[in-house]
């Protein structure tokens, strides 16, 4: 927290986290763009951004939690016969 004395607060620290946050602001709004152009470029190859936004979030698990994911699905999908 900002040193305060008696009410007052530290304009120039103020100042410094303001501009570090919309620095990270404008760098986040660029990598959104990028990534739209991306999965704009997927689509137009023939590829499904839902599927390919999936086998990202895939990739993060780990093996031995993906694994007990795809058995689980396998378990449902048998039980409603899909």
């Amino acid at each position: 927290m900002a040193t305060m004395n008696h009410g007052a607060i530290d304009n120039k620290q103020l100042v410094t986290l303001i501009e570090r946050i919309e620095k990270i602001n404008e760098e986040m709004a660029a990598y959104a763009a990028d990534l739209k152009e991306i999965m704009a470029e997927a689509k137009s190859a023939g590829f499904d951004p839902k599927y390919i936004r999936q086998m990202i979030s895939l990739r993060k698990m780990d093996p031995d939690e993906l694994s007990e994911r795809d058995e689980l699905t396998q378990i449902y999908r048998n039980a409603l016969g899909l």
